[in-house]
């Protein structure tokens, strides 16, 4: 298949593009730097006044929509919540004005969301089916990222949105900021330690974003692996991987003041299951926290 994408250079993107060029897929990376090609993808202009990325994409048969300002950069000031709400909205429009003007329109569109769609709750637990909106920052610009996506089923397209949770990484997401204390030897329970951590390993992610190109899944779908934690579980195990002590507990209040509104990410949580990936018969290639933290820190 060929198949483009938008924010590939990051870190879910790379994870993809490698996953995708490895099962034989063309990849076309969308990009703001100038044309070119590696051995993984070819790179084509857009978000500039004189990009025209629909000319290179000719009989693409699937677009993945990465692209936004992560939400691990920098304090969330009000600029900053500005430019994770408007980068978000402003690619997924430019994609949709790119599938508009296409000739041969691609099959299907798989973008990204979040889990902090869900209310946070140390109760319930989540899975598509569930239809409640979260007040806060996050739940709002998530709702309406997937709102705006959603549009393109007007033209014909299938459309899936892969609502993301913790992405585990070795050098990128949340998981250096939550493992550099342990690696300082004063990990320990952050918060209350009863708030779930719905998290992922970065391999997974990518082959469900395929998995999603490759079936009929419509709307949202959780990526998250099947064995949520409780925060004082997940620092434990990292604990056990990195082996290093969990002995110092961290205050919320300290998080608060240090991060704003930003602490919301590690003291709030949802329980999230990846009901829709399970039903279609998708394996988790890293369902178990420990096996996943062995895996990145091997």
């Amino acid at each position: 298949m060929k198949i483009a994408i938008t924010g590939g250079t990051g870190f879910v993107g790379r994870e993809l593009t490698k996953l995708l060029v490895k099962n034989g897929h063309e990849v076309f990376i969308l990009s703001r730097t100038d044309n070119k090609t590696s051995m993984d993808a070819k790179y084509i202009k857009w978000l500039t006044d004189d990009a025209n990325p629909e000319k290179d994409l000719d009989e693409i048969d699937a677009i993945v929509n990465l692209a936004g300002e992560s939400i691990n950069n920098g304090r969330w000031t009000e600029n900053q919540k500005q430019k994770i709400f408007n980068s978000r909205l402003q690619s997924t429009n430019e994609v949709l004005r790119i599938i508009q003007s296409m000739h041969l329109k691609p099959k299907v569109l798989v973008n990204a969301s979040a889990i902090g769609i869900y209310p946070a709750s140390n109760e319930k637990t989540y899975t598509e089916k569930f239809t409640e909106i979260g007040s806060d920052f996050l739940a709002k610009t998530v709702h309406e990222w997937e709102q705006t996506a959603a549009t393109a089923e007007q033209l014909g397209i299938r459309v899936a949105y892969g609502r993301f949770g913790i992405i585990l990484g070795k050098k990128e997401g949340a998981l250096p900021l939550m493992a550099l204390p342990y690696k300082m030897f004063v990990g320990g329970t952050v918060g209350s330690g009863q708030q779930w951590v719905s998290w992922v390993h970065v391999k997974d992610v990518a082959r469900a974003l395929l998995f999603a190109i490759e079936n009929d899944i419509h709307g949202a779908f959780n990526v998250v692996a099947p064995n949520a934690k409780v925060m004082k579980d997940f620092g434990k195990t990292l604990g056990i991987v990195l082996k290093r002590p969990h002995y110092l507990p961290v205050p919320a209040l300290a998080l608060k003041i240090a991060l704003g509104d930003k602490s919301q990410l590690v003291l709030e949580g949802q329980h999230v299951i990846p009901e829709t990936l399970l039903e279609k018969g998708f394996t988790f290639q890293y369902p178990n926290l420990l096996n996943a933290l062995t895996d990145i820190y091997k």
